[in-house]
């Protein structure tokens, strides 16, 4: 699953788009500094996801929407066409992106 496609069914699971997501966490206190565990937990527990969905929507809070072009335009199974996340929800994102 791409990292992107990780971001839309966190997006599909909670009702609220990744950078919402960002928004409540940074109300919670939780940035760029943040520790992974502590943010995992609060998604966990405060929006159902799993572990995986948890840790994508975590490292948009504490990283932002930029990833390593490790996996950009493989064929690989994590592969994404950009290295640059769309955060303001899936049924917005242009088609070209």
């Amino acid at each position: 699953m791409s990292f992107q496609a990780y971001l839309d069914n966190a997006e599909t699971k909670t009702g609220l788009t990744p950078r919402q997501l960002v928004e409540l966490a940074q109300a919670q206190g939780f940035g760029p500094d943040s520790k992974a565990t502590p943010v995992v937990a609060w998604l966990k527990e405060t929006y159902g996801l799993g572990h995986g969905h948890a840790m994508a929507v975590t490292h948009v809070i504490t990283k932002g929407d930029r990833i390593t072009s490790k996996h950009v335009g493989t064929s690989g199974t994590h592969r994404d066409a950009s290295d640059r996340l769309w955060l303001d929800g899936k049924d917005s994102r242009p088609a070209d992106w």
